[in-house]
């Protein structure tokens, strides 16, 4: 009995007394609360001490990879970014986070069994029990949910990237990348671009300038050695098949009937609708494209949504639905500052029956800038599954999985300064008859502007 009490004495949490309901009152709430902030540290105190040793040792690293995480992004964000879009590192943090979680959920049943529920106050074993389960939902739930983010992650960017495609060098010290807006609605015979924009990104800086391209440019010069040179698209090196001849037709055109032109790009991930609309937004621009991104025009809502919506200054009524004489319109959008959920976004972009196809245009421009503003950090985390199941609905890529930790770093740069946009269209230029000198001229001015000889005063 004297060794008990000068253990008791020495060592109320391993050694209580088991007889006062409240010391052991006070002492489980000292375990459980433990248990929550340093896990494995209840069973070091107060139970199996080979099993508390192994949680404190899983415990500390992960704290210190948490710390380091932190501290590599601060200082090269582009380390993190790897781990991140890579499938390797993703499945070991998946393993890591899962086996986490079943600790916690062992060390807290444990920490409950040294608690002795039977021996502390009447009064506060319910509140006790119900406090240590609350816990165990926010700790192992979280690294269990953590777990689950980390495997859509994984599903995510294999669904939408390729990881056969090789990495493509910058070209003038830029990375120009095709946006093809596809839109296969019901009154389309399959697919073709309704929208195509040229986002050119400066590999260094980020500085990013957007070049719309209208979809009814014709007489389009293909880049030299494309494929449709010298068939009847394009007999002299010009897109001219006769009527409807503009660019957005090459698309549908080549995927129904001449696949075989581009025999390797379903391998390169791409297709040959792509390939030929490159080779003429090449040709006509002077420029070459690395990469393209196509957006399904009919999930396009989805992807909105998910992001929770975008912000809008709407300048003038835009009718949802409709035709040219106003019938079976489903509703208007009205001028003003606008948060438009997906659908109206979609009408947004789409509606055209009382304003022109550049004006459209325009409005397209604005949709694209205002939801990358939205892929902001905290707006991605939260909404991270709605975003990836959007994201592997609606988008098509050929950008290798191997070089997305670049591309977000330089993304980080893009969001930080203004984007630039250039149209190609009317009064400055003529879609059914272009200039492709003055075309030329304008994109290379737009992507290497002269520093101003202007000086303030």
């Amino acid at each position: 009995m004297t060794t008990m009490t000068a253990n008791s004495t020495a060592s109320p949490i391993r050694y209580p007394d088991t007889s006062s309901p409240k010391a052991m009152t006070v002492r489980g709430w000292w375990l459980v609360v433990l248990n929550f902030l340093i896990p494995g540290s209840a069973q070091v105190l107060a139970g199996n001490r080979k099993l508390g040793r192994f949680g404190l040792y899983f415990t500390f690293a992960l704290w210190i990879l948490a710390i380091l995480g932190i501290v590599i992004y601060l200082i090269w964000p582009q380390v993190i970014f790897s781990v991140a879009t890579n499938p390797v590192p993703l499945t070991i943090v998946q393993g890591v986070l899962v086996a986490y979680a079943v600790l916690w959920v062992i060390l807290t049943l444990d920490t409950l069994r040294l608690v002795r529920l039977v021996n502390v106050g009447t009064r506060a074993r319910p509140a006790l029990a119900l406090f240590s389960v609350l816990l165990l939902v926010v700790t192992s739930g979280g690294a269990a949910g953590a777990a689950y983010l980390a495997n859509v992650a994984q599903s995510g960017l294999s669904s939408v990237f390729s990881a056969q495609a090789a990495a493509e060098p910058p070209v003038d010290g830029r990375y120009n990348i095709l946006l093809l807006g596809g839109d296969a609605g019901p009154d389309r015979d399959g697919m073709r671009p309704d929208s195509m924009t040229v986002v050119s990104i400066d590999a260094d800086t980020g500085k990013a300038t957007m070049i719309g391209i209208p979809r009814n440019l014709e007489q389009v010069p293909l880049r030299e050695g494309s494929p449709l040179i010298g068939t009847d698209y394009a007999p002299d090196g010009n897109y001219d098949c006769g009527s409807d001849c503009q660019i957005s037709f090459l698309y549908p055109r080549v995927e129904a009937f001449d696949q075989d032109l581009y025999p390797n790009a379903d391998a390169e991930g791409s297709n040959p609708g792509v390939e030929a609309t490159k080779d003429a937004v090449e040709g006509a621009l002077n420029i070459t494209i690395q990469y393209y991104v196509m957006i399904d025009m009919q999930g396009f809502s989805d992807l909105i949504d998910a992001l929770g919506g975008v912000d809008i200054n709407v300048t003038e009524k835009l009718p949802m639905g409709g035709d040219e004489d106003g019938n079976e319109i489903e509703g208007w959008i009205w001028p003003g500052e606008q948060h438009m959920n997906g659908y109206t976004a979609l009408w947004y972009a789409r509606s055209r029956h009382t304003t022109s196809d550049y004006d459209r245009m325009q409005r397209q421009g604005e949709l694209q800038t205002a939801i990358l503003n939205q892929f902001q950090p905290v707006n991605v985390l939260t909404k991270f599954q709605g975003i990836v199941e959007a994201g592997t609905q609606v988008v098509q890529t050929d950008i290798p999985q191997s070089t997305l930790s670049y591309f977000l770093d330089l993304a980080l740069k893009t969001k930080s300064q203004p984007i630039d946009r250039i149209d190609l269209t009317p009064p400055l230029i003529d879609p059914e008859d272009p200039d492709w000198d003055l075309v030329r001229t304008t994109v290379q001015a737009a992507l290497n502007p002269t520093p101003s000889t202007d000086t303030a005063g």
